[in-house]
This record gives structure tokens, sequence and C-alpha cells, in this order.
């Protein structure tokens, strides 16, 4: 069987499945009892819109950008900042716009001023925030002796559970 006739065999199996718009105005159970073959092609459906939804988006938002970063820009350096929020008016329309700051810090040059703030008496706390981490990787090519001694600060949680449903090549109804 040809890739365009396998994709028609498809088509017309499963001409009769629920729709993504109807969808919303179900409820959660009917959804949940509808054939897993819908299922997959709802699921397959709803991350077509939203992908093409989210390229729609970046694409837009690229737009703006260019129509309104150089004013953002000149805004900001009135202001005699580099990053911030400015707001300007364009017609009718406030455009708000936000240049955050991110901060990296070199995580081994902080230890060494720990250290030394930490050799000249004072309380590094009273500077910088530790976090200490385990990478799970490590932890679990430990011998069990140094695991046990870490088992108690250790919780483990679980993330949410996803499914990606994949429609067989020869499914029919």
């Amino acid at each position: 069987m040809t890739a365009a006739s396998t994709a028609s065999v498809r088509a017309d199996a499963h001409a009769n499945h629920v729709r993504l718009e109807g969808l919303d105005r179900m409820q959660i159970g009917d959804i949940a009892a509808l054939p897993a073959e819908d299922l997959a092609l709802l699921q397959d459906e709803a991350t077509t819109a939203f992908e093409a939804a989210k390229r729609t988006k970046e694409w837009l938002e690229s737009a703006i950008a260019m129509r309104f970063a150089e004013r953002a820009n000149v805004a900001r350096l009135s202001d005699g900042k580099d990053t911030g929020t400015v707001r300007f008016e364009e017609g009718q329309v406030t455009v708000v716009a936000d240049l955050p700051k991110r901060i990296d810090w070199d995580q081994d040059a902080l230890a060494g001023i720990v250290e030394r703030i930490r050799e000249a008496g004072d309380e590094p706390a009273d500077y910088v925030e530790t976090t200490l981490k385990v990478p799970e990787r490590r932890y679990g090519a430990w011998p069990p002796a140094i695991a046990e001694t870490f088992e108690p600060a250790r919780t483990v949680r679980t993330g949410k559970q996803t499914f990606r449903l994949f429609l067989n090549t020869e499914v029919s109804r």
C-alpha cells in the first residue's frame, strides 16, 4: 500500500471521529471514554494546532519587536538605564517594553570569594545564598553505605505524567 493510499484509508476510517472544535463542549469523562483511536487523532490534531499557533505567535512577536525595539532602546537610554521596563504611546496603543536583566554568577569565582570571607572571620551567609544539590546520576552510582547517609535528606516527587498516542497504520473502525 502506498503512503497516499494509507493516508486515504486512515482519513476514510476516521471521518466520523470527534473533532477538536467540539471538544471544549464535552465533559472530561466523555472524552476519556472515547475510543483510543479518536483520542490519538484528537491529540495529534491538538498538537498540530498548538504548534501552528506557537509559530504564529513567535512570528507576530518578531514583527512587534522589529517595529518597536529601537524606540524602546531610545526610551531606555533617555531614562538612563540599560534594562528594565519602558512605556510609550503609538497612536491609541500604549507599548510596554521590558528588557529583563539576567545575571549569571561564576560558581568557581563565588566559591573562592566565600572561602576568603570565611578566612576573614565573616559569615558568608550574610553575603551569598548557598544551595546544595546532589545530581541523581551520582546518587545512583554511590555505594549503598554512602547513599544511606543521604537518604533522610532526599525526597522523590513525580512530575506530571504525559501520554503520546500514535495511530497504527492498519487501524479500522
